[in-house]
């Protein structure tokens, strides 16, 4: 399969800030787009680690892991690293997440005990590194074992890759249509994994 080229975005979009456009306009400027497997995630994961235990070093951080298609060997993936920091049950989630975005980060969701940041986003686009973060409780953590039972089976992984290539196009600008049309896949796997690796984390 040839190489993707990363997207590059040059609208202005009228000199709109990212939290005055709509959700269609939103996803106009960040389209769904799938690149080939890159080593460099992992170090992308290294330096966000680290500066995320340092700006929650009072919340006595429980785990913090590379999760998503990034996380997984050799399969396509968005150029977005998700990363999981799981805090303890106690743990204010809102007070951790405005120390993030006292730090740069935006919040993009905030339900049911789970809030989801990003870091990269611009009104021009995307920029060259950018990253999820999804603040949970400890325990909150099936991505885990989603992550795991990828990495254990690679046909399993070429199945989801498969999936995610042709939904791409499909849904380029839908971002919620894309991701619902993965769930009944992951939650699959997923329930495979809780099985095989029951306690693991």
């Amino acid at each position: 399969m040839a190489k993707s080229e990363e997207p590059v975005f040059v609208e202005k979009n009228m000199g709109k800030d990212l939290s005055d456009m709509t959700l269609e306009e939103l996803w106009q400027l960040f389209p769904i787009f799938l690149v080939e497997h890159d080593d460099g995630w992992l170090i992308q994961y290294a330096e966000i680690e680290s500066d995320l235990a340092e700006l929650l070093s009072d919340y006595s951080v429980e785990r913090i892991s590379h999760i998503g298609s990034t996380a997984v060997d050799d399969i396509w993936a968005k150029n977005i690293v998700d990363v999981m920091v799981e805090l303890p049950a106690a743990a204010d989630l809102k007070e951790a997440a405005e120390r993030l975005e006292g730090a740069g980060f935006t919040r993009m969701s905030d339900e049911d005990e789970r809030i989801s940041l990003n870091l990269g986003y611009t009104n021009e686009g995307l920029a060259e590194k950018v990253y999820h973060v999804h603040l949970r409780h400890v325990g909150d953590n099936d991505e885990l074992y989603f992550r795991d039972y990828l990495n254990a089976h690679p046909q399993t992984a070429r199945e989801y890759e498969a999936l995610k290539l042709r939904l791409w196009k499909e849904f380029e600008h839908d971002r919620n249509a894309y991701t619902n049309a993965k769930t009944s896949f992951i939650r699959a796997a997923t329930a495979k994994a809780r099985e095989e690796y029951a306690g693991r984390y």
